[in-house]
């Protein structure tokens, strides 16, 4: 089934305020743990996942970082501007290329209190040497195009933003971020900047149960999404259809591409939806592969299908790729097809673009599991808790609710079985 008329109505629930984790727990292996197996449901902990999970499985983790990306500028009249950075320019190759510039860079914006800011210039001194200076390049739809500059030449963009910025906490915490939340809202293994959310699901792990993985004889592995600010983006289409999924950059290395493929036969676990759909698109990049289609690309508003012949390097997931592609390819097929083209390409790391959208009438390819969080009513991402679980997502949540579970980023979660 394609899930273009689907309506995010269906996939509604109510959510208490109180129910909503303002702040995550101090020792966050304790968060609890629901577990969701055959239609059963059954209540652990963090801490005890290693109990869960059967030998020789493959935990995949996303190890992006949270770059504090909301940057305050105070204007002469005491207004406040705001620059929410989300992605880089299409100049980049990726977000770390990006992220390494030094003096100067191109970053998609918001802008909070835009029509405050006249003149072409504003600047925020940091401290007493560095200078940070941002330039309206152009308005467009639905963001802004800032050249960000600074004195410094020495620095990184991403040593400026550590600097210079705020942690984006999600808006539905309704709390301006806290020094605290600079180690609270990152996960124990995160590594590359270019975040502006966390992979929550990762939040409660500890080096204690890393070690406690380990000693069951449990592998783990790790892959790069960079979260960007759409993954909060609401469904305001009445159906699936007319909703733009949003697109994200995934970093991904050969040598866990062929992990993945030795471990089809035993359990593959997404360690966050991130994680899931990356890993899932590595499938469909691998049938794009083996029928020589670089990449499909629909437009809603013309409603027409484009396949667009593109320079390898960008071969990337489109929204409903996953729908409209072959069907009937072996995991192991696809996956071989995309490696062995990485290798033709002397490709060590597969450097791209995902769109993808997990909603039911999807069939998982790849992962067995998910551990994830309870995420908001009429999401995107409940959409994929039932693409997994079916309607028994309702039960699920249910249960969390009656018991006491916290939910969203800081909250609990649940290791979810694929139907």
């Amino acid at each position: 089934m394609n899930p273009k008329k689907l309506s995010i109505n269906d996939f509604s629930y109510d959510l208490p305020d109180e129910k909503i984790a303002k702040y995550p727990l101090e020792e966050r292996d304790n968060s609890k743990l629901l577990v969701y197996k055959n239609g059963l449901i059954t209540t652990s902990k963090y801490k005890y996942l290693a109990a869960e999970i059967p030998e020789n499985s493959l935990l995949i983790f996303n190890n992006t970082k949270v770059v504090e990306a909301r940057i305050l500028f105070q204007k002469d009249s005491g207004s406040t501007i705001e620059i929410f950075c989300l992605e880089p320019d299409e100049k980049y190759n990726d977000i770390t290329t990006a992220m390494l510039q030094k003096g100067a860079v191109l970053w998609k914006c918001l802008v909070g209190g835009a029509k405050k800011w006249k003149e072409e210039v504003i600047t925020k001194t940091i401290n007493e040497t560095l200078i940070l200076s941002a330039k309206k390049n152009e308005k467009r739809n639905d963001d802004f195009l800032i050249e960000l500059s600074w004195n410094d030449a020495s620095l990184t963009f991403a040593e400026v933003l550590h600097i210079a910025g705020k942690i984006p906490l999600p808006p539905y915490l309704n709390r301006d971020a806290e020094e605290k939340d600079k180690a609270t809202y990152q996960t124990i293994y995160a590594k590359h900047d270019g975040s502006v959310a966390a992979p929550t699901a990762g939040l409660h792990f500890t080096e204690k149960v890393l070690q406690s993985l380990i000693e069951k004889h449990i592998e783990t592995d790790y892959l790069t999404l960079h979260v960007g600010a759409g993954t909060f983006k609401p469904v305001k289409a009445d159906t699936m259809e007319e909703h733009e999924m949003h697109s994200e950059f995934i970093d991904v290395s050969i040598q866990l591409i062929e992990k993945i493929i030795s471990k089809l036969n035993d359990t593959i676990i997404a360690v966050g939806t991130t994680s899931l759909r990356t890993i899932e698109s590595l499938y469909w990049l691998g049938v794009k592969l083996k029928y020589e289609v670089r990449s499909t690309k629909y437009d809603l508003e013309n409603e027409k299908q484009e396949m667009i012949n593109k320079k390898p390097e960008t071969i990337e997931i489109y929204q409903w790729d996953c729908y409209e592609l072959p069907q009937n390819i072996e995991p192991k097929i696809a996956l071989e097809s995309l490696l062995n083209w990485m290798k033709e390409n002397n490709l060590e790391r597969l450097l791209t673009k995902t769109q993808i959208i997990i909603a039911p009438g999807y069939k998982l390819r790849v992962a067995n599991a998910i551990i994830t969080n309870f995420h908001q009513p009429k999401s995107t991402l409940l959409l994929l808790v039932s693409a997994m679980i079916g309607d028994d997502w309702k039960k699920v949540y249910n249960y969390a609710l009656d018991n006491n579970f916290r939910f969203l980023s800081y909250g609990d979660g649940s290791l979810l079985w694929n139907s």
